[in-house]
């Protein structure tokens, strides 16, 4: 299922001119001032303005906008350090995040892999056990890297034999990646250097001689951060050999923008090639014969499914798809047929397939059920065996390993519960702990539930609450949400939203649709011309917090990153009277120009093509940036980083200088530009700390929630 985590952005003239400062009437804050410039885009008939267009320019490029990121981040942080309770929440923080946390082992000739930290640590360290009772050893410490903390360990992929292991580094949270190798005995890196990856998997071939991998084109230095991605190709890297050297295995030069993932067959007898032109789980597959013959072949002509090659058994390729399965099912076809002879494995069920796995002679199904996971074990044949016990309502993750492994790990975590490694016994069946933390505090303080309440038009969405159990009246809520590109928000620890808990705060996550809790009709629901069917969910939640006293009317706040700060810039618009306070982080703002940088041109699939009409007529009904009003607004903080190049920072840059300028208020509208930050993957602990605790100190500030010490 590893595609899922590799899928897993009208020009007008332009005249600078001098704006007045952008302060609202009253307001007690006193913003820079923006320039604006005389820019208007006819797109159909409608006439678009962008006043600040050239808050779009590269900051580490544009001396200008750089000059305005310092100014911005000079009057946030006057005001964040007047705030009562900061200290105290990253003091508190700092000691949540202070204990091991071990990820899940892959385990490759006979050689156990994992990463863990130790509690503060930037980034985690990779270990390697040469055997199950070896004592562990450091393979790779990141941490010392940087003096910053912001260059992480991102992938790695150990070689059959467990010898060697290919990794990834990303570097201030780019999404570019620099890969290299690592001989595993001596724990010293080769020679070899592979740049320009992007969205890749790293695929060793079966003899461990070398790998596959995605990049693209190497991009001008002033487009490194902000220029498109199109005419991705797969290469073969062979140890000891420079990267211009290595071979071209597949690309698709008339259709540039296709992207490609490898995939090296369990007996690596072929290679699969998954393409796809965007966001949305739509795959053409093709096989490349890794013989003599070297045969390509497409298996899977059109962009039309959901396909994810789960491993051999039998003579037969076992696949999970939603092909005539909306919620997903297990099916095998020959390895040398195509999907027009399929067999079903496991059939389609009431609750979403959401991973599985062919490891030890057995499928391991994990399903979504009202956006918990359960995990059901099945024969080849899909016969069920029953399902894996689990410590109760929360997310599951793991389950590697090849058709005759004797065990296999995975990892369980919930929102009162720490993330926990355990290892399934597949000969006996027995669960058991291989790495459980330490807890600084008592699970059994805290309620999980899970409820369900009525959308706009009836619609009934899971909704998890959770609060200490002391907690018994309307409270200061945090309510998150997300509701785009097929992606499920399941339960899961944090120590930042614990801290929030700890201070008598609710913490509610709601499935909105757009997600893909309930499969492909609760994505599509709330994705193009039903992107509103998100919005009004949202809202809902919060009406709903309030109206069953969970929160009060002027106790709530609300979150979202990424396609969810887009959640919360719309409905802080839509509904600026519902919120007390709003954090919209890393969002795409402007949804009429996102598909012009970097990734930008896959999240099509989700929220159509601006230039085309009828889509341009959805997206700017709802664009955050293009929708802010004359109103009394809620406390709103905006947050991004300066080396995001996935959701371009101007996004963000824009919509603020906006806000700023209307009339919204006398509440602060801030925003917080972190730096070598990127997207969030790869972010150092540090940084964490000191955003979070900045953020939840601002938004207990305005729900009345009152932090211990402060």
């Amino acid at each position: 299922m590893r595609n899922r985590a590799i899928l897993a952005a009208l020009l007008g003239t332009v005249a600078m001119t001098l704006s007045v400062p952008l302060v609202a009437q009253n307001a007690p804050l006193s913003y820079p001032q923006t320039e604006t410039v005389d820019t208007v885009d006819e797109q159909f008939g409608v006439k678009v303005e962008d006043p600040y267009r050239w808050l779009e320019n590269d900051v580490r490029v544009d001396p200008k906008v750089a000059a305005w990121v310092e100014a911005q981040n000079k009057v946030t942080d006057g005001y964040l350090g007047t705030l009562p309770g900061r200290e105290q929440l990253a003091e508190r923080m700092r000691a949540l995040y202070d204990y091991a946390r071990t990820g899940v082992p892959e385990v490759a000739g006979g050689r156990y892999f994992f990463t863990r930290n130790s509690g503060l640590q930037n980034q985690a360290v990779l270990y390697v056990k040469d055997s199950a009772d070896a004592p562990e050893r450091v393979l790779i410490d990141p941490n010392a890297w940087a003096k910053d903390g912001a260059t992480a360990l991102d992938s790695w992929v150990p070689s059959e034999d467990g010898s060697k292991l290919i990794y990834s580094i990303q570097d201030g949270g780019s999404d570019w990646r620099i890969v290299r190798v690592l001989d595993v005995a001596t724990g010293k890196p080769l020679e070899d250097e592979i740049k320009w990856v992007k969205f890749s998997a790293l695929e060793w071939d079966k003899a461990g001689q070398g790998f596959y991998y995605s990049r693209f084109p190497e991009p001008d230095k002033e487009g490194e951060f902000q220029s498109l991605n199109t005419d991705q190709e797969i290469r073969y890297h062979t140890l000891g050999t420079p990267q211009s050297a290595d071979p071209l295995i597949y690309a698709t030069p008339k259709e540039p923008q296709l992207n490609h993932v490898a995939q090296v067959a369990d007996d690596g007898s072929f290679l699969l090639v998954t393409s796809s032109s965007g966001t949305d789980e739509r795959f053409r597959l093709t096989m490349i014969g890794l013989g003599e013959a070297k045969v390509q072949r497409v298996i899977v002509p059109e962009l039309l499914n959901d396909w994810q090659m789960i491993g051999l058994a039998q003579g037969r390729i076992y696949f999970v798809t939603n092909k005539d399965a909306p919620r997903l099912r297990v099916v095998s076809m020959a390895i040398d047929g195509d999907e027009g002879a399929l067999e079903t494995v496991v059939a389609e069920g009431e609750s979403v397939i959401s991973g599985a796995s062919l490891v030890g002679g057995r499928l391991v199904v994990n399903y979504l059920q009202d956006a918990r996971n359960v995990v059901k074990l099945f024969d080849l044949a899909g016969q069920l065996q029953g399902d894996l016990p689990l410590p109760g309502i929360g997310s599951v993750g793991g389950f590697d390993g090849d058709l005759d492994s004797k065990e296999t790990f995975f990892s369980y975590s919930s929102f009162n519960r720490l993330t926990t490694i355990y290892r399934y016994d597949l000969t006996s069946g027995q669960v058991s702990p291989w790495a459980e933390p330490k807890l600084a505090f008592n699970p059994e303080d805290y309620a999980v539930e899970q409820r369900f309440y009525a959308s706009k038009d009836g619609t009934k969405v899971p909704m998890f609450i959770v609060r200490k159990k002391s907690v018994t009246g309307p409270a200061p809520t945090l309510l998150y949400g997300y509701g785009g590109f097929n992606i499920s928000l399941t339960p899961g620890f944090s120590p930042t939203r614990l801290a929030w808990l700890e201070q008598g705060g609710v913490y509610a996550q709601a499935s909105l649709r757009g997600g893909g809790e309930y499969g492909k009709a609760w994505h599509d629901a709330g994705r193009l011309a039903n992107k509103q069917n998100v919005f009004d969910d949202f809202i809902s939640a919060g009406e709903y917090l309030i109206k069953e006293g969970v929160t009060g009317k002027d106790q709530l706040a609300i979150e979202g990153r990424s396609n969810g700060g887009l959640l919360v810039g719309a409905v802080v618009n839509q509904r600026p009277d519902l919120f007390s306070a709003a954090h919209a982080a890393v969002g795409v703002m402007d949804m009429l120009r996102f598909d012009r940088f970097t990734a930008g041109r896959y999240w099509v699939d989700d929220y159509g093509y601006p230039n085309k009409e009828a889509d341009f007529r959805t997206l700017i009904q709802y664009s955050p940036y293009h929708t802010i009003r004359k109103a009394d607004y809620p406390a709103v903080m905006v947050s991004t980083a300066d080396t995001d190049d996935r959701v371009v920072p101007g996004h963000s840059f824009k919509y603020t200088a906006k806000l700023q300028a209307t009339e919204a208020g006398d509440k602060p509208h801030l925003i917080r530009i972190e730096t070598r930050a990127g997207h969030g993957s790869g972010k150092p602990t540090d940084k964490i700390i000191e955003e979070f605790s900045d953020i939840y100190a601002f938004l207990a500030h305005f729900t009345g929630l009152k932090i211990a010490g402060e």
